[in-house]
């Protein structure tokens, strides 16, 4: 066995030991979905712990963000730069008409640092999965949007300053993450066509 082996079995090893420290860690779910009925990890739930634990094991997470990929690397403190695990996700996209690039940037930037954690440290949401789907992983009637939709609709009602309680009477729901998916087509062209029509009779938005 060479040294670079060696090293990067260290990394795997710790990475475990950080997972079962980890899963070993009562932590309180933030988010609450009241339409699916259950809850979930929003990032501040575990970012705190989860780098604690890293920090005890030696372990260092640095995340980078390119046009096309999110990535995190994991290095052991103790070893060379060059070995790491490597863990990526495909960029999304919150592009809206209106809203300032850096407001589209940082949203993404925040549910991609959010999934790289839950993957790194094999987080499981058990009740979002069985709330929302069915046995066979297919989108039943009761679903509702996820982080990136519910981002991009309220970017959206911010941009033609689309009144929150209006909307969700509109749709009938408590609140506007509880938007079922299946009406979130027509909510996003409404609003597209709301903010079009404002830029075009020279509204700011």
């Amino acid at each position: 066995m060479n040294a670079q082996t060696k090293i990067a079995k260290n990394v795997y090893q710790r990475l475990n030991e950080a997972r079962v420290k980890f899963h070993q860690t009562e932590l309180k779910k933030s988010g609450r979905n009241t339409f699916a009925n259950y809850s979930y990890f929003e990032l501040g739930d575990f970012l705190v712990p989860a780098l604690r634990i890293f920090d005890e094991v030696g372990l260092c997470a640095v995340v980078s963000f390119d046009s096309e990929v999110a990535t995190m690397r994991i290095f052991c403190v103790e070893g060379p730069a060059e070995e790491f695990i490597l863990i990526t996700s495909p960029m999304g996209s919150a592009a809206l008409k209106g809203c300032h690039e850096v407001q589209n940037i940082g949203a993404v930037e925040t549910y991609q640092r959010r999934y790289l954690w839950v993957a790194a440290l094999e987080i499981v949401e058990h009740d979002g999965l069985e709330a929302t789907t069915g046995k066979a992983g297919t989108v039943e009637t009761g679903a509702v949007i996820d982080d990136a939709q519910w981002s991009e609709i309220t970017q959206l009602m911010q941009s033609t300053r689309t009144d929150a309680k209006a909307f969700c009477t509109a749709y009938k729901i408590e609140s506007v993450k509880e938007l079922p998916a299946t009406s979130f087509d027509r909510a996003r062209e409404q609003l597209n066509k709301k903010l079009a029509r404002m830029v075009k009779e020279g509204e700011p938005a």
